[in-house]
């Protein structure tokens, strides 16, 4: 059976080279980075090497970069580790109302300690009211955090602009989804969550910039590695992955983001010329399409495009268990009806259009086939 994974928002495979990376790095270079001996010494002068090679693709310098287990504990760390540092300047924080569960719930918790929070809107196209943003910062205002492309659209977020409302106001960005598709040199930020199993390295492995000298409290203690903010033994096969994918990625980013590009018009366009009653969720985006099928539940078509070989998602694969609408669409302003019809596609570099012309065939018949007998 042919096997077509359009799923590439929730993880991605990894790069023939990062797996061999990976193995060498098991095989050859175990010992432990903090050791004393020759061998300790070689696995962090490995690590140096992959943390320059991640930082000139986030436009930042290597000791800016804190190695991670992934985009979950990065947005962590960024958000707790202001609000700690910095409570006593002013305890008003800003997020938006699509971020990721791992900045939602961070800022949900810090309600429960005393802190205000306030929740940016989005428009029908997913990009945030950046005129109720401006008009939320205040004196207070400690920490604002915005993701830069949202994870269930696809959307891009003009983060591009905060600096220019922030006052004194410390600046986070989810940068997760939008890693590997997009370009830093420009980003005026002070800290920048990463993931490596966006950009085809190991899952477990992530990173956070931290700019401007941003003060961070430990989330661990130990034996002091990453500055000592995030202390525990190094995972050096992961780093020496993550390094491997990233200047895979960015070696010619302008050309992958072209061809990803390419391949969601490709998508598009197929979809419309096939399938009438279909609605696409959110402005155009690098490698995702949210599209909904009227009178087909997105989970049910999920499901039946698998048992074709066909995997694609109904939202973050983080929620994907839920059995409600996604909050990112209702927030939106998508009706519920669409919302719960709605299925994700994303695209990787590993991807073709030919995959994408057996794929809309088989969503083609999948889709009349559920709903001719939904109407029965």
């Amino acid at each position: 059976m042919t096997t077509i994974y359009f799923d590439n928002c929730a993880t991605t495979r990894p790069y023939d080279e990062v797996q061999d990376i990976v193995l060498q790095t098991m095989s050859c270079n175990y010992a432990n980075p903090s050791a004393l001996h020759s061998a300790g010494i070689a696995s962090e002068r490995l690590i140096n090497e992959a943390r320059k090679k991640i930082a000139s693709t986030l436009h930042c310098n290597a000791d800016e970069l804190i190695f991670t287990s992934g985009g979950t504990e990065s947005d962590n760390i960024a958000i707790l580790g202001v609000t700690n540092s910095y409570s006593k300047k002013g305890k008003h924080i800003i997020t938006s109302a699509i971020e990721h569960h791992a900045v939602l719930d961070c800022f949900k918790y810090l309600e429960t300690i005393g802190f205000e929070v306030t929740y940016v809107g989005v428009d029908k196209n997913g990009i945030i009211d950046f005129e109720e943003l401006k008009n939320s910062v205040r004196d207070d205002t400690i920490l604002i955090s915005i993701m830069l492309c949202n994870n269930e659209t696809g959307v891009f977020q003009p983060v591009e602009k905060i600096r220019s409302v922030s006052k004194n106001a410390i600046i986070h960005t989810d940068a997760v989804q939008a890693y590997g598709k997009y370009d830093f040199s420009g980003l005026d930020v002070d800290l920048i969550s990463v993931s490596g199993h966006k950009i085809h390295a190991p899952k477990g492995i992530g990173a956070l910039v931290v700019k401007n000298k941003v003060k961070l409290s430990n989330v661990s203690f130990g034996g002091g590695q990453e500055a000592g903010i995030r202390s525990g033994t190094y995972n050096t096969e992961g780093i020496l992955g993550f390094g491997k994918a990233a200047e895979i990625t960015y070696n010619d980013l302008q050309k992958s983001i072209s061809y990803l590009n390419n391949l969601c018009s490709y998508f598009k366009d197929l979809i419309l010329s096939k399938i009438p009653d279909v609605k696409f969720n959110g402005q155009d985006s690098v490698n995702v399409v949210s599209v909904a099928f009227s009178g087909v539940r997105g989970e049910v078509l999920l499901h039946t495009l698998e048992e074709k070989g066909i995997y694609v998602s109904t939202g973050s694969a983080c929620n994907s268990k839920s059995t409600k609408i996604s909050y990112v669409l209702k927030a939106m302003g998508i009706e519920h009806s669409v919302a719960e019809s709605s299925v994700r596609i994303s695209f990787s570099t590993f991807n073709t259009k030919e995959e994408i012309d057996y794929a809309v065939e088989v969503i083609a018949e999948s889709v009349a086939f559920l709903r001719k007998f939904t109407r029965r």
